[in-house]
């Protein structure tokens, strides 16, 4: 089974009820991908759903066979999700459901790795829980500043966690493209998960790296603040275009409101 910290799940438990269970909250979202310009197959895919306060992004490891077949595997396991009144078993489906994922793409071509990355928000109450495996990113855009809500499962993130690279050199690292963690890759999938209260106006951002490793973090921040989501997921898409697309791009924009 997934790791699930049983620790961290009672500290989520204690904030849901103090912070108030009723609390709702209401959603628009974007959605695009595009198989950018090197590329000649999508292995991006997506899924969110309103109803159920769920959005996910999956990126087919593109170093691997058949990574679209893995994406896909990871988003069509979520499609099924219906939400519990219980927020630890909600987490729990979603976690499930990922390990499952797990095991399809770890049986589906003999002796080959089938991989994808897996980046989910799940909208709880007050409350956003984070769940990921590796390089994909959920960022959250707050009255104008950027926050990074996941960190990369990557080997240049180790990396830099140590102090041996800078943040600037990441992007051109030999190591850019390893992973430590994603589905489908090892026996025993680990799903990192962090939460974050939410406000009205909150703007989250779901993306593969063909996306953000395009982008400075400072042309998110801003493409993000535009008034009309369309153009601000389309702006984001249109500018990793421009400098080069060299990898699929996908994005998912939801507004609280």
């Amino acid at each position: 089974m997934p790791v699930i910290n049983h620790y961290y799940l009672k500290d989520i438990t204690s904030e849901f009820e103090a912070a108030g269970p009723d609390v709702s909250f209401n959603w628009s979202t974007v959605s695009n991908t595009d198989k950018g310009r090197v590329r000649t197959v999508n292995e991006d895919a997506y899924f969110y759903s309103e109803a159920q306060s769920l959005w996910i992004v999956a990126d087919g490891m593109g170093g691997h066979s058949r990574g679209d077949r893995a994406s896909r595997e990871v988003v069509d396991g979520i499609r099924g999700f219906v939400r519990s009144d219980d927020l630890i078993e909600s987490i729990k489906e979603i976690e499930t459901r990922l390990l499952l994922a797990n095991n399809t793409c770890r049986t589906m071509y003999r002796h080959k790795v089938v991989g994808s990355t897996v980046a989910a928000l799940l909208a709880f109450g007050p409350l956003s829980i984070f769940l990921w495996a590796g390089d994909s990113r959920i960022y959250r855009w707050r009255n104008g500043s950027l926050k990074q809500m996941t960190e990369d499962h990557s080997v240049v993130q180790e990396k830099l966690v140590r102090g041996e690279i800078a943040q600037e050199d990441i992007q051109d690292h030999p190591s850019a493209n390893l992973l430590t963690r994603a589905v489908g890759v090892h026996q025993n999938l680990r799903i990192e998960m962090h939460h974050a209260n939410i406000q009205v106006g909150d703007r989250y951002l779901l993306c593969s790296d063909g996306l953000y490793g395009e982008l400075q973090k400072t042309e998110i921040e801003a493409l993000l603040g535009l008034e009309n989501l369309e153009y601000a997921l389309s702006g984001l898409i249109q500018l990793a275009l421009d400098r080069g697309g060299r990898d699929n791009i996908t994005g998912i924009i939801t507004q609280v409101e």
